[in-house]
């Protein structure tokens, strides 16, 4: 299984995002380790979802692009005339 880790420096961020939700949402306080503890659960149980996701998107844009490449290569193509008569 695949691990997502974030820099220290991100995951101070977003805890901060997150005690901030709870703050002005829920009208809780939550701690910073509180706050990290729920981004790794969060991670691990979106992480699968939104990496699968992203897979999808991707493949979706590169067969786009490759649809219009070979849209191009037709328009490249020269008229060949029958020469002999």
């Amino acid at each position: 299984m695949m691990s997502i880790k974030l820099p220290k420096e991100q995951k101070a961020e977003i805890a901060q995002s997150v005690q901030a939700y709870f703050e002005e949402e829920r009208s809780e306080s939550i701690g910073q380790l509180g706050a990290e503890q729920l981004i790794d659960f969060m991670i691990t149980e979106l992480g699968p979802y939104i990496y699968n996701q992203a897979i999808e998107d991707s493949r979706a844009l590169i067969n786009e692009k490759m649809a219009q490449i070979d849209d191009e290569f037709y328009t490249l193509e020269k008229p060949i005339q029958n020469r002999r008569r």
